[in-house]
């Protein structure tokens, strides 16, 4: 998985992508935000300045407060990879985050994808 270009894309370019596909599908914003504060450990205030400053991915991971520990509990097929085979600890991470977006659109339980 050699696509390092999305390391420097803009966080919140993809944000307003992550909004639209939940809300799309009946779910809200604040659902989003709960599943990137559960991943990440930032709050509302950190995530405010994260989008103002227009921070790149790698950033926005490399500062991340804490990963979740339950993290790795995230398994299966994102863009055609295997998350769990992903050996790049930040590539994991943005997919990660893609990962808990589509369950959120599918459907799934808060419970289920912030693994309770």
């Amino acid at each position: 998985m050699q696509n390092t270009r999305v390391f420097k894309m803009s966080f919140a370019g993809v944000y307003s992508h992550y909004i639209q596909k939940a809300e799309k599908k009946g779910r809200t914003k604040e659902e989003v935000d709960k599943i990137i504060f559960w991943l990440t450990g930032y709050d509302e205030k950190d995530l405010q300045e994260i989008l103002n400053n227009k921070t790149d991915f790698e950033t926005f991971f490399k500062q991340a407060p804490q990963i979740n520990p339950n993290a790795s509990m995230i398994k299966g097929v994102i863009c055609g990879y295997r998350i769990e085979e992903i050996e790049d600890e930040l590539m994991r991470n943005i997919r990660y985050l893609d990962k808990l977006i589509d369950e959120l659109a599918k459907g799934k339980s808060m419970e289920k994808i912030l693994r309770k």
